[in-house]
C-alpha cells in the first residue's frame, strides 16, 4: 500500500523511517545506528544491499551515511572543527585508497545565485586546489612528501549553461581522469528539524535536483567511469512538510482536549504517508510546489560549506592517517 504514496526527500534514513512507521521490514536493508552524547552527534547508517532493497528504497545500492547534530545550526567553530573530523572519518571509510599519489574531482553542485542551493559552489570556493601546482612543478613544491591531487568544478545547473552537469562531468572526467569524484549539493528534506542539521554521505553517486522535482541525469560510478561519493545538506523542505509538522502539533493537543480528544484520535488513525498526501491535497494546487528555507539560510550554508571544505582539505592534504 505504502508504494503508492511519494515523500520528497533526499535523505536515504527519511526513506528508511517511513517504513519503520508502518512496522514494514525491508529485505536487504540494514540500519544501524550510534550516539555521541558528548558532541550531540546521531550517525545513521543505511545498507542497501540488494536490488530488491533498492526498488522498495528508492535509493541505489550503497552505504548512506547520515550525521544529526542540532549544534551545526550554531557558529561555533570548534563544534564545526569536530563535525568537520567526523566527516574527513566517513569520506576516508568510503574512499579507501592507500596510493601515494591520488587525484579527486570536487563537483560543487548547485546554483552559486540561489543561497539555499549555493552549498557545492561555496564549497568549491573553499578549497584547496592544487592539481595545476603539482602538475606543473611537482608534489615537492607543495612541501610534503606525499600529496594528493585537488580539482574542482562548479557546473552551473542547466538553465546556466544549457547542458547536462553529466555532460560537463564526465568530459572533464575524459580529460584530467581523476581517480574518484566527490559531488556536493544541497538537498531536500522530509523533517524541519533536520535543516541545516544534517550531513549525508553516500557512495552512491547523486541525482540533481531529484528533491525539489528537477530530475537531470545521475553522477554516478556507471555514468561517469570512477567512483563518485556525495555529499549533502538538506536546506529545503517543501511547504507540504511544514503543514503536516503543524498538523501534527494539532493532533497532539487535540488529544490532550476533553471535548476534542475524539478528533485526533480518527486523525491518528492515519499513517504518516497517508497525513502527508491528505496534506498535499489540502494545499493544491497554489503551495504545491513551494520549498522553504530558514531565514538565516546565508549564513548557515556559508558556514556549513567550509565545515565541508575543510574536511576534504584535511582527507587529502599530506598523509593520510592509518
Amino acid at each position: 500500500m505504502i508504494e503508492k504514496y511519494s515523500i520528497r526527500t533526499d535523505l536515504a534514513l527519511e526513506q528508511k523511517e517511513r517504513f519503520e512507521a508502518d512496522n514494514v521490514e525491508i529485505p536487504g536493508v540494514i540500519l544501524e545506528e550510534e550516539y555521541d552524547e558528548e558532541k550531540e552527534l546521531r550517525i545513521t547508517t543505511v545498507k542497501i544491499e540488494t536490488e530488491k532493497g533498492a526498488k522498495t528504497m528508492g535509493k541505489p545500492v550503497g552505504t548512506y551515511i547520515t550525521m544529526e547534530a542540532p549544534g551545526m545550526a550554531v557558529p561555533d567553530e570548534e563544534y564545526h572543527s569536530e563535525i568537520s573530523e567526523e566527516i574527513k572519518r566517513f569520506l576516508g571509510m568510503l574512499i579507501q585508497e592507500d596510493r601515494d599519489e591520488y587525484s579527486v574531482l570536487v563537483v560543487g553542485l548547485g546554483n552559486r545565485q540561489v543561497t539555499p542551493d549555493a552549498l557545492g559552489p561555496y564549497v568549491v570556493d573553499n578549497l584547496n586546489i592544487n592539481r595545476h601546482i603539482v602538475k606543473e612543478y611537482g608534489k615537492y613544491a607543495m612541501g610534503e612528501e606525499q600529496i594528493h591531487l585537488v580539482s574542482a568544478i562548479v557546473p552551473g545547473v542547466m538553465g546556466q549553461t544549457g547542458m547536462e552537469t553529466l555532460e560537463i562531468v564526465k568530459g572533464i572526467v575524459q580529460e584530467t581522469h581523476p581517480d574518484c569524484i566527490i559531488a556536493v549539493d544541497a538537498l531536500a528534506a522530509r523533517s524541519s528539524r533536520r535543516l541545516n542539521r544534517t550531513i549525508q554521505i553516500a557512495d552512491t553517486g547523486i541525482n540533481p535536483g531529484s528533491g525539489v522535482g528537477n530530475h537531470r541525469n545521475a553522477i554516478t560510478s556507471e555514468t561517469v567511469g570512477v567512483p563518485v561519493i556525495a555529499i549533502g545538506v538538506p536546506t529545503v523542505v517543501d511547504a507540504a512538510t511544514i503543514v503536516n509538522d503543524a498538523m501534527e502539533n494539532l493532533i497532539a493537543a487535540l488529544e490532550s482536549s476533553e471535548t476534542l480528544r475524539g478528533v485526533g484520535v480518527v486523525m491518528q488513525g492515519y499513517n504518516a504517508a497517508e497525513k502527508y498526501e491528505l496534506v498535499k491535497e489540502l494545499i493544491s494546487p497554489h503551495l504545491n510546489g513551494m520549498f522553504v528555507t530558514p531565514k538565516d539560510i546565508d549564513e548557515t550554508v556559508k558556514r556549513l560549506s567550509y565545515t565541508i571544505s575543510e574536511a576534504i582539505n584535511q582527507l587529502f592534504a599530506g598523509e593520510k592517517e592509518t
